[in-house]
């Protein structure tokens, strides 16, 4: 894997407060990073303006807001977030099949698949545990669970799931290697676990088969953010040698 192809992979998690933050780190950041990730805290500070402050620096836009609600409501949003442009976009995967296949419905209808954003099911978060589940009720573990929505997801029609690092190989064994992966709780060697729980640096994922890494603090905190993603896109193209 070439440096470049490495820096494709790496979704920088743009958790600022304000359009003058945005423009700094898309500067900053724009030829070093594949994707800019915009969530709900940005999203609701500024707005769609977020997702635009990044596309005028040449950025490309993961929008992460996890829609959860009736389905047509959900395909709604979806559609306005493809009509931003946005390249990835996503849902909980836990709101049901009717959900998703009524999103996937809508956006095909409109969109061409070359034009269209792909659509990503959120599956269990990074921070949940067996207990975080059973108090919702959910008996299963994590692992089951995660390849109980990842194959929900695909059946649904979705392009593919945001998934804890440790559950790629039982995704891709399960949804077969056409399905996307996008990993958050990756923590490059040098950088501090924080609150994340299930976690994996980013040759272990790479390797293990994500096709992109949501990252956020181990760049943003890093003394040089601009050497601390250059040094995170030289661990996966070393640890795919």
């Amino acid at each position: 894997m070439t440096r470049e192809e490495a820096r494709k992979k790496i979704i920088f998690a743009l958790d600022v407060h304000g359009l003058e933050d945005i423009d700094r780190w898309a500067d900053a950041l724009a030829d070093k990073v594949g994707m800019f990730k915009v969530g709900k805290e940005l999203f609701t500070s500024c707005g769609p303006a977020a997702v635009k402050a990044v596309q005028r620096r040449g950025g490309q836009v993961f929008l992460d807001l996890k829609y959860h609600d009736i389905p047509n409501t959900v395909a709604s949003a979806m559609l306005e977030a493809a009509r931003l442009g946005v390249q990835l976009a996503n849902l909980h995967a836990i709101g049901g099949a009717e959900m998703m296949e009524t999103t996937v419905a809508a956006v095909h209808k409109e969109f061409s698949d070359a034009e269209r954003p792909r659509l990503l099911a959120v599956t269990i978060l990074t921070s949940s545990t067996v207990e975080t589940l059973r108090q919702v009720g959910i008996e299963h573990s994590v692992q089951d669970m995660v390849v109980r929505l990842a194959r929900l997801a695909k059946a649904s029609g979705m392009d593919g799931v945001v998934a804890s690092p440790l559950e790629i190989g039982l995704i891709r064994e399960a949804c077969g290697t056409d399905f996307l992966i996008v990993t958050p709780g990756v923590r490059p060697t040098f950088a501090a676990v924080d609150d994340q729980k299930r976690i994996m640096t980013p040759a272990e994922a790479v390797s293990s088969g994500a096709d992109y890494l949501v990252i956020g603090r181990p760049i943003a905190k890093a003394q040089d953010p601009v050497q601390a993603a250059e040094s995170i896109a030289a661990e996966i193209t070393d640890g795919a040698a």
